[in-house]
């Protein structure tokens, strides 16, 4: 059985884990999973990894956008990454985490993830050669020593993507 560990704890692992990514280890991505699929996000680009706090349904958006939840006084629009490329919607308990987008990219965005894989260096991955991927956002294909293909997310391309950009439904 896992043992439980409490928020705090987990954020000042969190901490210790990205000051050693600053130093001489470079470990400078960080692993999740969004239903079947792996994603590798830059450290520059997440702002923190949290359970999910409770979330607000928003009306008339569509189901890839779960709502907005408040971080200590912030919301965040919370949108469900797996669902977002049309797998099924994420559960919110267990190990499910939110990855909020980084504060300088300018906007109160999180991510719902299935579960985080760790801190992960950019060497220990090979790229996929002519590994094309219809989505914008991916800004690339790997593979780890394991065989497992992970894609690398680009967040700044997300963040302005219209489709991100459009989480409401008209009701027409």
């Amino acid at each position: 059985m896992a043992r439980r560990i409490s928020l705090r704890e987990f954020q000042e692992n969190l901490v210790k884990r990205l000051a050693e990514a600053r130093t001489g280890d470079r470990r400078t991505l960080l692993g999740v999973e969004a239903g079947e699929e792996h994603w590798l996000v830059d450290l520059t680009d997440t702002g923190e990894v949290l359970p999910v706090p409770p979330v607000s349904h928003v009306p008339l958006t569509r189901s890839w956008f779960r709502g907005v939840a408040n971080v200590r006084g912030t919301l965040y629009g919370v949108v469900d990454f797996a669902n977002f490329h049309d797998h099924p919607n994420l559960p919110v308990g267990g190990r499910a985490r939110l990855l909020l987008i980084h504060p300088r990219h300018g906007v109160n965005s999180a991510l719902l993830c299935s579960r985080t894989s760790g801190l992960r260096s950019p060497e220990e991955f090979e790229e996929i050669a002519g590994a094309e991927d219809p989505r914008p956002w991916v800004a690339g294909k790997v593979r780890d020593i394991q065989g497992t293909e992970w894609q690398r997310l680009d967040v700044v391309t997300l963040i302005r993507h219209p489709r991100f950009l459009e989480a409401g439904i008209s009701s027409t």
